[in-house]
């Protein structure tokens, strides 16, 4: 039996949280959050990856209000996130 290293455990870990950020359910999260995810998953370490596919397991209508909404974003959970994808594509910070 093949034994899998750490680095492909990371890399397996980024395809799926890329395929999940690119099939959210509707087009506008899917550009948001899968653009996104395109252009920064090679770059997170472990830690901040984890964080990402929790971030990823969040309701579609949750993630919809917190990127969409001009609500400010700074008190909620993943707030990190949120202010990174919308700075991405250019959107205010909330």
């Amino acid at each position: 039996m093949e034994q899998t290293t750490p680095i492909d455990d990371i890399a397996v870990r980024r395809r799926r949280a890329l395929w999940r950020a690119t099939h959210r359910g509707t087009k506008e999260l899917d550009i948001l959050i899968g653009d996104y995810a395109s252009a920064n998953l090679d770059r997170m370490d472990a830690a901040e990856l984890t964080h990402f596919e929790d971030f990823l397991t969040q309701q579609e209508t949750e993630l919809q209000a917190l990127l969409l909404a001009p609500t400010a974003a700074h008190d909620v959970p993943f707030a990190d996130i949120v202010n990174a994808v919308r700075a991405f594509h250019g959107m205010p910070s909330a």
